[in-house]
């Protein structure tokens, strides 16, 4: 496979997931009556990944998130020349979603990109008031354990066909357990679409969501070489 056609595929893949999972928090979770709320938020990101690992994942790994190429490469699993061009990809995808969702949302009266756009946040603009401190554990473990469970699954040796059934309900256990925390991130990609647009606090507390990720990540990483390891 073609490198462009990976990236391509990383910029639908991120594409959808924000736009369906900052979505149905922007659109759906406190909809009159009918909202979904956190639980259907945490689904809707969940379900993103599963069927875009379905849809793509044999054409790039359906990464749709920098920490995992990171972590994917840090198990031994992705070149590193290729590293840079898929975070970028999916920064790109993760934009995109973000302004097709501010153009939908736009269309009902009252709507403020400033509101939130489900950007993610720590301290004041935690949705539960956690504190930074809280925000970077939340997303160190749950990145951490995000990769495992991407890597253990997707090994030769687990069953196969069943890697995006886990990984998307890995990610829907993480969204309930941490979007009260920070609205959950475990991916920079996802942060940086809405923020980008939000700006302000937004941008000022992106950092966060790329370190914790980012190093979460690379400890999945060298930690799966080892206990995956026949040796």
């Amino acid at each position: 496979m073609t490198l462009a056609k990976k990236l391509t595929a990383e910029f639908i893949g991120t594409f959808w997931l924000v736009l369906g999972g900052c979505g149905s928090a922007v659109l759906a979770a406190a909809y009159p009556e009918l909202g979904i709320g956190f639980a259907g938020v945490a689904l809707a990101f969940g379900l993103t990944v599963l069927t875009m690992a379905f849809a793509i994942g044999h054409i790039s790994g359906c990464h749709l998130n920098p920490a995992v190429t990171v972590g994917v490469w840090a198990a031994g699993r992705h070149p590193t020349g290729e590293v840079l061009p898929y975070i970028v990809a999916q920064v790109i995808g993760a934009i995109a979603g973000a302004l097709v969702l501010i153009v939908i949302a736009s269309g009902k009266a009252g709507f403020e990109v400033s509101a939130g756009l489900a950007a993610n946040g720590f301290g004041e603009h935690s949705p539960g008031g956690y504190s930074l401190a809280s925000g970077f554990v939340a997303e160190f473990v749950m990145t951490l354990m995000f990769l495992l469970v991407i890597l253990g699954s997707t090994d030769r040796r687990a069953p196969a066909g069943f890697a995006p059934i886990a990984i998307g309900l890995a990610l829907t256990l993480i969204h309930l357990i941490t979007i009260p925390v920070t609205n959950t991130s475990v991916n920079p990609a996802r942060s940086t679409g809405p923020a980008v647009f939000v700006g302000d606090w937004a941008l000022g507390q992106l950092w966060l969501f790329w370190l914790a990720p980012i190093l979460g990540a690379l400890v999945a990483g060298y930690v799966y070489r080892w206990l995956g390891s026949e040796k």
